[in-house]
């Protein structure tokens, strides 16, 4: 049975108010290879400067083998960190870096030179014990920093995205290095990187965080073949996500075909649906087709080419085969069964709480949005808006208030966006319109498009 060296219970962590981890629970099991893997600012390194000691937990606890890691220095806790930008001692040549923290532990110095020997062989770095770090290549100094922290026989080595500052061809060598190395070693590698391949290729288990929760947990082929939600399936690796909906037992409609699936959800219920490129096959036998498109773009990838097509019925997706279809060609194309990952929809429409101002006036989001609606003033409510009732405007002027486009997944005909609002909220929108990560926008709400209101209480 696994034995669990590291146990997050219930943690949570502020910066200036904002939320940067909220609840988390994970444990990481004695010689595994665990990945946390996000965007920017979901919350992993944080995660991982609390296992170092570097931060502390606001709320929840942190536990080392069973015992708690609170109030427990840096330099006391059995773990050694390895950065992005190498933190070498320019000063000193490869040997002396790597022995630095032997010696300040004042071990005798027969113990360090067969340790120091020990690493170097280990990282394939025998002969440069005497070089100047400075004249080292980018891996090679990334090889100096992993000998330096290993050198020191910690239960848990934490890399926070040592690759990232190496070129494509360097990083992936490096990545069949650190694999070996943990193989080798036998001890806890705690990796954190926003790299998906990375994650893939080196992991045993990884752990997709966004916006401060983990949103999965599972072996890399779990990850790819089963996400369990939008985010994961288009973090992790490329996927085309369409809205559908359940037809009958194993049934389901999407791009307005109906296709066998393998997942059975109620009957009518609104899911999500996942395909992933490399999953849609093209055909000549006409009983075998199961929808028609034409090819728009035909792009080499080096293993593969990548297709855009147009669907008979006016949908988008994209194709990953071995072989190329000339740029306007009718092709027929089929899906199996076990291919069409079905998930739960997260949500079916933006539920915000507010007070009524007047007879045609609403403050939700800290604006007055014109929404008329037959309660007293003064009445909270429940306001349901559908995706499509929010209309995002260049001119932050003509909007009730601002937001910021957070997320943008392509569902085949629309955008579906998360927009941040000023005040902390999240909205999501469907759209046609095209707008980038990171665009401020003025947001209005459309009446028309079946906002419904209700009582908060009921």
């Amino acid at each position: 049975m696994a034995q669990k060296i590291i146990e997050f219970k219930h943690v949570s962590k502020s910066f200036d108010g904002k939320s940067v981890l909220k609840d988390i629970n994970l444990y990481v099991n004695k010689g595994e290879f665990i990945t946390l893997l996000g965007p920017s600012g979901c919350g992993k390194t944080t995660l991982l400067r609390m296992i170092a000691g570097f931060l502390e937990p606001d709320e929840g606890e942190l536990l080392l083998d069973g015992k708690p890691l609170a109030g427990i220095p840096p330099h006391e806790r059995p773990l050694n960190t390895v950065f992005q930008r190498y933190a070498l001692f320019p000063h000193l040549d490869v040997y002396d870096n790597i022995a630095f923290g032997l010696k300040l532990k004042k071990v005798p110095q027969d113990e360090i030179d067969k340790r120091v020997r020990r690493v170097l062989k280990l990282v394939a770095m025998s002969d440069y014990e005497d070089r100047d770090v400075e004249t080292l290549s980018g891996g090679q100094q990334q090889r100096i920093a992993i000998a330096r922290a290993i050198v020191n026989q910690p239960k848990v080595l934490l890399l926070d995205e040592p690759l990232a500052a190496l070129d494509l061809k360097m990083r992936k060598d490096m990545q069949i290095e650190l694999k070996e190395m943990h193989r080798k070693l036998g001890i806890t590698f705690i990796y954190v990187t926003h790299d998906q391949e990375e994650a893939l290729t080196l992991s045993d288990t990884i752990v997709v965080l966004n916006e401060g929760k983990i949103q999965q947990i599972g072996t890399p082929t779990d990850i790819y073949n089963e996400p369990v939600n939008c985010f994961v399936a288009d973090f992790i690796g490329e996927s085309n996500i369409l809205k559908g909906r359940m037809t009958g037992k194993r049934r389901v409609a999407f791009i307005k075909h109906e296709f066998d699936c393998v997942d059975d959800f109620e009957f009518d219920e609104r899911v999500d649906v996942v395909i992933r490129p490399e999953d849609i096959y093209f055909t000549t036998d006409p009983a075998k087709c199961q929808f028609k498109a034409k090819v728009n773009t035909c792009t080499f990838k080096g293993v593969h080419y990548e297709m855009w097509v147009d669907t008979d019925t006016g949908y988008e997706l994209m194709i990953q085969d071995y072989d190329p279809y000339p740029v306007g060609s009718e092709v027929m194309l089929y899906i199996d069964p076990d291919d069409i990952q079905v998930m739960h929809k997260e949500r079916l429409c933006n539920t915000l709480y507010g007070k009524v101002k007047d007879e045609e006036t609403i403050t939700l989001l800290d604006g007055d949005f014109p929404l008329p609606n037959s309660f007293e003033s003064g009445t909270e409510v429940k306001v349901e808006i559908p995706f499509d009732a929010i209309d995002l405007m260049d001119n932050l002027d003509d909007g009730v208030v601002d937001g910021e486009v957070h997320f943008i997944l392509y569902k085949g005909n629309h955008y579906h966006l998360t927009i941040k609002t000023d005040d902390g909220n999240s909205l999501w929108v469907d759209t046609n319109d095209i707008w980038d990560k990171g665009d401020l926008v003025g947001i209005r709400l459309l009446p028309e498009k079946g906002i419904k209101i209700t009582k908060k209480d009921e």
